[in-house]
């Protein structure tokens, strides 16, 4: 084994220690009397935060992603991820590195190299403990480097390797090449362990069993025609590897797939299976979340991996962790891009999540990658990708305790759906009954209330024609209106909306599609006035016969349909009076919420303007927002 720098990391060493005593000096300086230490070592706090890797405090990288962290047998954290030596790009030159924690992560040691690319990419750390022998086994993988800041040519040269440290994760052996045992002739693109912790397997017939996860791709020399998620598996410490649970997915040659499992973090249950959670790249189905489960101690899927449509979430690689009665699932929460780590609960093991309004937010600045550890008996360990201006600006180290997290809520208040087989729509934020345009309407505050409806199959739209329609009074100058979200969000997600725009004066609706493999294409109708005068008004969104149009009161506006889905590939949710991303909310009232999945003619539109209009076997929803039940 060895554990010395190279050249160019021996050339840092004297700026590293020299930072390192003004640092301890500095941190001497504040920190308060024996007795107060004590006193706070006793009783950390529920939350606290650091930086663990940035470029300005590592000298010789000029970024750091992908991390990942164990706990050692001997109560080390031992937290990894690239440093990136001459850019922020995937495919340069990138070393892996390391720091450890003897306290749980309260303070940490220098910055070591476990293994330096030398002008490669060695990347990708998938670290797994084995708790029987104290062995710290590192899966990574490699690649040929690039100096112009670009991806990994189609085919990608990636190859599994595997190191591993007997003293804790003070030295490494030299790597060694898997590609025997776990790169069959036919993965012959992309390649990827992890990124994120393997597992020790500890209850059933597979006990002791070493995994981690890879993600693969085909190429028949043309074009990349399938994609794998599999698991990776041991059963004699580490010396020899096997691949075990596998699902595959074809590409057609037109390019548009149903589903493409990336990178994925496993969690043993409690009940002994080991659960799946995977990043959804660019599949059809809904949802950038999927999942699956081995029952069998990794050796098959008990059934194919299944996207979560209504997980709110970027594509982005995800950590998950078993904690007590919850697991965690640690991502980005916002739906169209990475910001806003947060931590959500499931309590059955995975097979439904917390929805965004019950998670923990860690932060809402830009965020990433992330992992997970039990940093001691009380604190989890997120160590994870944020920055104020760039998920890349740096690694952060964050503790907290159960207590932190947010509390178990009971079921929401609900609002009747009159639609042919509905469940009735939560009521968020304490939204409220009023007086409405027929009967009872909702109001809504504009800070934190919204009604929203669960997922059904019957909500996605697709390519098929439809009308939208509801009742709205606002009389707000300023701030975008959401009255009704439908699919994703963003420039680039399928979805349908209505707003007013009252700073703008008009009111808008718009769908953004995606037709095949082409970009996605926005079209939509505003009228000129807000109708931000505090009295009702009748608002219908009508795609159908090639055009969208736009009905304010009786009034058209139409505009050019774009071909194509209004709801794929892309996280789903169906929000009354809220951004999908809850970064806008209405503040006013509505009444009358309804969507077909045709286009109503022109009289059956001015028919939703009375109190009788009908509810058929093509009505999608019909909310009539007359009365919030209490959940109790």
């Amino acid at each position: 084994m060895s554990s010395s720098l190279p050249a160019r990391h021996r050339r840092l060493r004297s700026l590293r220690a020299v930072a390192a005593a003004v640092t301890a000096v500095a941190v001497g300086a504040l920190l308060p009397a024996p007795a107060a230490r004590a006193a706070r070592a006793a009783e950390p706090p529920p939350f606290e935060q650091q930086v663990l890797f940035k470029a300005d405090r590592d000298p010789g990288y000029a970024c750091f992603r992908i991390p990942a962290v164990v706990r050692t047998t001997k109560g080390t954290l031992l937290a990894f991820a690239e440093g990136r030596v001459n850019d922020c790009g995937d495919a340069g030159d990138i070393d892996l590195v390391l720091k450890r924690s003897h306290d749980g992560g309260r303070t940490w040691g220098p910055l070591q190299v476990v293994n330096e690319g030398a002008g490669d990419t060695h990347g990708n750390p998938a670290p797994v403990v084995d708790r029987e022998t104290g062995r710290i086994l590192l899966a990574e993988t490699y690649n040929t480097g690039r100096t112009d800041n670009k991806n990994c040519d189609v085919p990608c040269d990636r190859t599994p390797h595997l190191q591993y440290s007997d003293d804790d994760g003070r030295s490494w052996s030299a790597p060694r090449d898997l590609s025997d045992q776990i790169l069959p002739e036919h993965w012959n693109s992309w390649y990827a362990t992890g990124p994120v912790h393997g597992l020790q397997l500890t209850r059933g017939r597979h006990a002791g069993r070493l995994v981690f996860t890879a993600n693969t791709e085909t190429w028949d020399g043309g074009r990349v025609t399938a994609n794998h998620a599999a698991l990776i598996v041991s059963d004699d410490g580490g010396d020899h590897w096997k691949i075990g649970a596998t699902d595959s997915y074809p590409i057609p040659a037109g390019g548009t797939f149903r589903q493409k499992p990336s990178e994925m973090t496993i969690t043993e249950r409690p009940d002994g299976a080991i659960h799946v959670s995977g990043r959804e790249q660019d599949g059809t189905d809904l949802g950038h979340r999927t999942q699956t489960v081995s029952r069998d101690g990794g050796d098959s899927f008990a059934a194919p991996f299944r996207a979560i449509p209504d997980l709110y979430t970027p594509q982005v690689q995800g950590s998950t962790l078993q904690f007590g009665k919850r697991m965690l699932l640690a991502c980005p929460a916002d739906p169209d891009r990475r910001r806003t780590m947060q931590i959500r609960s499931s309590y059955d093991g995975g097979r439904t999540w917390d929805s965004v309004d019950r998670g923990t937010t860690v932060t809402t600045d830009w965020s990433g990658y992330s992992d997970m550890v039990r940093a001691d008996r009380t604190h989890v360990g997120l160590m994870y990708e944020g920055g104020a201006v760039d998920a890349r600006d740096e690694i952060r180290f964050a503790r907290f305790t159960e207590e932190w997290l947010t509390p178990r809520r009971g079921p929401d208040p609900t609002t009747r759906d009159h639609a042919p087989g509905a469940r009735p729509a939560a009521v968020l934020g304490g939204a409220r009954a009023t007086p409405g345009r027929f009967g009872g309407a909702i109001s809504f505050d504009g800070t934190d209330d919204a009604v929203r409806l669960p997922y059904q199959h019957r909500l996605p739209l697709g390519t098929e024609d439809f009308t939208t329609s509801l009742w709205f009074r606002y009389s707000a100058t300023t701030g975008e209106q959401p009255l009704l979200w439908m699919g994703g969000i963003g420039t680039n997600q399928p979805q349908v909306w209505l707003r007013g725009e009252p700073a703008s004066d008009r009111v808008t609706g718009l769908i953004t599609t995606r037709d095949g493999t082409a970009p996605p294409k926005s079209a939509f109708a505003r009228t000129t006035g807000a109708y931000n005068d505090g009295q009702w008004h009748h608002i219908a969104l009508r795609r159908g016969a090639g055009r969208l149009t736009l009905f304010l009161d009786g009034t058209q506006v139409t505009t050019a349909d774009v071909p194509g889905s209004v709801s794929r590939n892309s996280p789903f949710g169906v929000h009354v009076g809220q951004r999908l991303d809850s970064r806008a909310h209405f503040t006013g009232a509505i009444d009358e919420v309804r969507v077909y999945d045709r286009a109503l003619d022109d009289a059956e539109v001015g028919a939703l303007r009375t109190a009788g209009a009908p509810v058929t076997r093509d009505t999608v929803v019909r909310l009539p927002m007359d009365r919030v039940r209490d959940s109790n």
